[in-house]
Parts: structure tokens; C-alpha cells; sequence
């Protein structure tokens, strides 16, 4: 049984590597992207609830008296 050269296999990988580097770079750099996203300006409208014009008061148990 003949046996396998494996003295170019590093060089191929080495080179193939290389290759989609460079190939992926130029694929990367043809690409356009927006220089700078403008600001979306959001304005929140506050609705009034029925529970915020009256007068509530949180009770939390360690407020209430001692039993």
C-alpha cells in the first residue's frame, strides 16, 4: 500500500486560508453602510388614569402598627 504524502497539506491549508480571507474582506468591504442612523424623535403622550387623580396610599407592611 502506497504511502500518503502529507508534505503539501500545510501549505494548501495555510493558502486556502489565506484565499477566504482575503475574498471575505473584499466581500465585507463592498458592502454599504449608512455613515451615521439619524435620531427617531419620540414624543410620549402621558394618559391620564383614572387611579392617578385620586388620592391612594400605599400601605407596606412594615408601615402598619404593631399587633
Amino acid at each position: 500500500m502506497p504511502q500518503l504524502d502529507t508534505s503539501t497539506w500545510f501549505i494548501t491549508i495555510v493558502s486556502s486560508m489565506a484565499t477566504l480571507f482575503i475574498l471575505f474582506q473584499l466581500k465585507i468591504s463592498s458592502q454599504t453602510f449608512p455613515a451615521a442612523p439619524s435620531q427617531k424623535v419620540v414624543t410620549t403622550e402621558k394618559t391620564k388614569n383614572p387611579w392617578e387623580s385620586k388620592w391612594t396610599k400605599i400601605y407596606l407592611p412594615l408601615s402598619l402598627p404593631q399587633q
